[in-house]
């Protein structure tokens, strides 16, 4: 196996976690998180900051689902009193303002010059490395799977559809709205942030560039390409986009266009796709399974 489909598999794994984080929260509780990137660079910060003042590596994970459960509680803490929509563009200012203070806490976070050398994961492995990361990307990313499966096939999973589809109904049936997004919030970010921190010691970086706000379309795309509210789907989703971004500079070679083709082809692509599934296929590619929440 090539070490350019190692990679590109790896990081579709990454994602593919990322997916399944979002779809908890958009796909079965109907939250409209645009700031899950905010989630995301907890994750990898938590890992930067570890390693920037010399803490054992699982330090970072600490730090990284402490700061991602927090951000989260906040998250679901601002949306009470907001529906969906608005809650939407508080997340994604609140992102925004996270990524502004990572720009500038230069004495914390490097500011924009970030954090760089961390460790690789099984550095010593080579040249089987790439192929013991890809391994365990994806076995967290099947753990994540599991997780979120049981979680929605469960009673609580009924009442999390009960709230997207009639918030109404399940606060009269005696659902605690509240407490369900906030436990929902608590575990998607912990699925985020547990990605941040893969994602920060496979790229040996971290940087607020990480934590634009392209990254979290990104990342709707492949649940709306997916499937929304389908695990299965959102993981084929975060594949099949990482590939189609993965031979833009392929593309860009073959016709000899400039180096800035890349950036914005990316995000032509991430828009095309989505505005795409919404007008024609809006089910995804693998739609929900109605009335299936006991299925095995």
């Amino acid at each position: 196996m090539s070490d350019f489909l190692i990679h590109v598999i790896s990081i579709s794994f990454i994602y593919g976690i990322l997916a399944l984080s979002l779809n908890l929260q958009a796909g079965y509780l109907g939250l409209m998180n645009f700031g899950l990137v905010a989630i995301f660079g907890c994750g990898v910060y938590g890992a930067g900051l570890a390693h920037r003042f010399e803490f054992p590596l699982f330090m970072g994970l600490v730090f990284a689902l402490l700061l991602a459960v927090v951000t989260g509680l906040f998250f679901a803490r601002v949306g009470r009193r907001l529906s969906s929509d608005y809650w939407g563009i508080a997340t994604l200012s609140i992102a925004e303002i996270i990524r502004i203070f990572a720009t500038n806490l230069e004495g914390l976070t490097g500011g924009a010059q970030g954090i760089s050398g961390l460790p690789m994961l099984f550095a010593d492995l080579r040249p089987w490395d790439g192929i013991a990361r890809m391994v365990l990307f994806g076995g967290v990313l099947v753990s994540a799977w599991w997780l979120c499966e049981k979680l929605v096939r469960s009673n609580f999973g009924l009442g999390m559809k009960l709230i997207r589809e009639e918030p109404q109904l399940a606060r009269s049936l005696g659902y605690n709205i509240d407490h369900i997004r906030s436990v929902v919030m608590v575990i998607s970010s912990i699925l985020a942030a547990a990605a941040g921190v893969l994602y920060a010691h496979y790229l040996s970086f971290v940087g607020p560039e990480l934590l634009v706000a392209p990254e979290t379309f990104l990342i709707w795309s492949m649940v709306i390409v997916g499937g929304m509210a389908n695990n299965r789907g959102v993981v084929l989703g975060a594949i099949v986009m990482q590939f189609m971004m993965a031979y833009i500079p392929f593309v860009k070679d073959y016709f000899d266009l400039p180096s800035d083709f890349v950036a914005a082809a990316r995000l032509i692509l991430t828009g095309g796709v989505i505005l795409s599934f919404l007008l024609l296929r809006p089910q995804g590619i693998l739609p929900e399974r109605i009335g299936g929440h006991n299925e095995r």
